[in-house]
């Protein structure tokens, strides 16, 4: 029997209009962070600062220096950069920007480097001197690229978020500054009005033409890089392994979700949208939803609504985390995935709201050691942490406030896993970048 959104409500819920301050709010959100981006992240940041910088200083650099925050160096050092022939690293990723790139792409930077401008990228990196500097700085993310010539410098700092340029100069001059060093400020909607309650109410009465626009290229997107992640050897190959275990729907959303990082995270080269600055996590909260979808034949009004609830509960966990720290961003994406099979299968808030307790009690503390072919392996934990978190849900078995991390209610559950995050995993993001530059 085929499903639709109207037959199924489970419980009332409130009506949000588009009066509504939060309603304008959350697809504001939804905007902001789901948005394309043609290889991982951190890398396409570093190469987004560089070919701005390019573009200012107008003219072929002759040296180069490279700013980090430790959470950068982390996420580019093992990752392979797309468009560049297999290479990694920082210095790969800023050559790219600087010989290749479009700054008016944004997070699509190097999407169009022909075959040319590859080989000249290999030049660049053998003939120009680089240095790195690590920076110790209290932003997770924060880089600064400046390139010098014989008479002329230019300099672009992105920080808060991948594509936030904060200052850039010439030579001497400040072309522009936002302020973002004094005050933290980004240009991003306050996050501080998402709840788990609002976010199902806006799920349930969001004008559907209002979200197609925002999903569908994300569904589109995501699983067309799944599938040749599947079809193709990429990586260590996670998805397509998963896939060997079977055909039931719980192996395929693990399966799905991994085989597209399976691919990213080895430079393919095709687009992902994204959720809080990482495609790993869009496409976390978005695959397992539609293997779910695709089972029980569930109608695309239905399925869009899903997938946007699992996006901004997943936005609504890394709001307190911050965008790169020492805790996986596949266990918050993961772990929403599961709230949005919940609610794409008709259930009420109340089991939502348990499977990511459940969740989160069962995987909270997988740790980022930066991007790289295991990411696909931690998402796949992950989503299986979502889906158990529902069936315990489902069955009423349910883990219990002061059960560890487990709060009184779902929102105090999400602001230990904020400090636990934020605050708690501080020196092991420390010690893990130190393991993987010695």
């Amino acid at each position: 029997m085929k499903w639709t959104f109207f037959s199924i409500f489970a419980e009332n819920y409130k009506l949000m209009d588009k009066s509504d301050c939060l309603y304008t709010s959350y697809l504001s959100i939804l905007k902001e962070e789901l948005v394309p981006a043609m290889g991982c992240t951190e890398p396409i940041c570093l190469a987004y600062a560089a070919a701005k910088a390019h573009e200012i200083l107008g003219t072929m650099p002759k040296r180069v220096e490279i700013k980090a925050s430790g959470n950068i160096i982390k996420n580019v050092k093992s990752v392979i950069v797309p468009n560049t022939k297999g290479m990694k690293g920082l210095k790969a990723s800023v050559a790219a920007g600087i010989v290749a790139g479009n700054p008016k792409k944004a997070l699509e930077v190097i999407a169009e480097v022909t075959p040319e401008q590859k080989k000249e990228i290999a030049e660049f990196l053998d003939n120009t001197l680089m240095t790195i500097v690590p920076l110790n700085v209290i932003a997770q993310l924060d880089v600064t690229v400046t390139l010098y010539n014989e008479e002329h410098s230019a300099s672009v700092r992105i920080a808060g978020f991948h594509t936030n340029i904060v200052r850039m100069e010439k030579d001497d001059q400040v072309l522009f500054d936002s302020g973002y060093a004094e005050s933290g400020a980004t240009k991003l909607t306050d996050r501080s009005c998402l709840c788990m309650k609002s976010i199902y109410d806006f799920a349930n009465t969001v004008d559907i033409e209002d979200l197609k626009p925002i999903i569908k290229p994300q569904i589109e997107c995501n699983k067309a890089i799944s599938q040749e992640g599947l079809k193709n050897s990429w990586g260590a190959n996670i998805g397509s392994t998963i896939l060997s275990f079977g055909t039931d729907v719980r192996i395929k959303a693990r399966a799905w979700a991994a085989a597209g990082s399976d691919a990213r995270m080895s430079g393919c080269e095709m687009p992902v949208i994204i959720n809080s600055g990482s495609g790993n996590q869009g496409m976390t909260v978005s695959l397992p939803i539609l293997a779910y979808a695709e089972e029980y034949n569930i109608d695309e009004e239905r399925t869009i609504r899903a997938v946007a609830l699992s996006n901004l509960v997943a936005i609504h966990q890394k709001t307190g985390i911050g965008r790169l720290s020492a805790y996986c961003g596949a266990v918050s994406a993961g772990c929403a995935s599961g709230c949005g099979i919940a609610y794409l299968l008709g259930e009420p808030l109340s089991i939502i709201e348990h499977t990511l307790e459940n969740a989160l009690g069962m995987a909270a503390g997988i740790v980022c050691d930066g991007a790289k072919p295991s990411c696909a392996g931690k998402i796949a934990l992950s989503v299986e942490a979502g889906i158990l978190g529902y069936e315990m849900s489902k069955q009423g078995c349910n883990l219990l406030g002061g059960d560890g991390i487990i709060g009184k209610d779902v929102e105090e559950t999400i602001d230990h896993i904020g400090c636990l995050g934020r605050l708690g995993m501080k020196e092991t993001d420390v010690e893990i970048l130190k393991i993987m530059v010695e």
